[in-house]
């Protein structure tokens, strides 16, 4: 039998981290990681224990992101067209300058170096709760880690 509040305690900080890194939104996030205990909770007798618990809710997570992403699709684009102005629209440009030259570089990895990079810098997740959730080494997390950011350093 699982202890719901347990494994609450002891994942809640890792699966919003997940959250946090993957819809680079707090507030999305924190709605996310509630509505993954609330699955978690309601199929927790699907849960066959063939993976650790947190990878098992970081899963859920990433449907349920998945799912929100294709609602939002929905309405985006007409939205963003109303809301741009011509002076946010130039602002908005300089101030995100430096970001976006860092995820053109993060882009150019391949889709696992991406993950562990996203998960570390945007995440801030340890290389323990990284390999956790990819199923790997800490590590293999820290190497891959070490070696997307030389590629980076490498691309200017």
């Amino acid at each position: 039998m699982h202890n719901i509040e347990d494994i609450y305690k002891s994942n809640f900080n890792l699966v919003y981290k997940y959250l946090v890194c993957l819809t680079q939104n707090e507030n999305v996030a924190e709605e996310l990681t509630q509505e993954t205990f609330y699955r978690a909770v309601k199929y927790i007798n699907s849960f066959k224990g063939q993976c650790k618990m947190s990878v098992w809710l970081c899963q859920i997570a990433k449907h349920l992101w998945s799912d929100e992403l294709k609602k939002q699709e929905k309405t985006q684009y007409l939205q963003d067209i109303d809301n741009i102005s011509l002076e946010n629209f130039e602002e908005n440009i300089f101030n995100n300058d430096e970001k976006k030259c860092l995820y053109s570089k993060i882009k150019r990895l391949d889709k696992t170096t991406q993950e562990v990079i996203l998960f570390r810098i945007i995440g801030e997740l340890s290389f323990k709760e990284i390999a956790n959730i990819l199923n790997k080494t800490e590590n293999w997390a820290r190497v891959t880690f070490y070696r997307g950011k030389q590629k980076m350093k490498g691309s200017d």
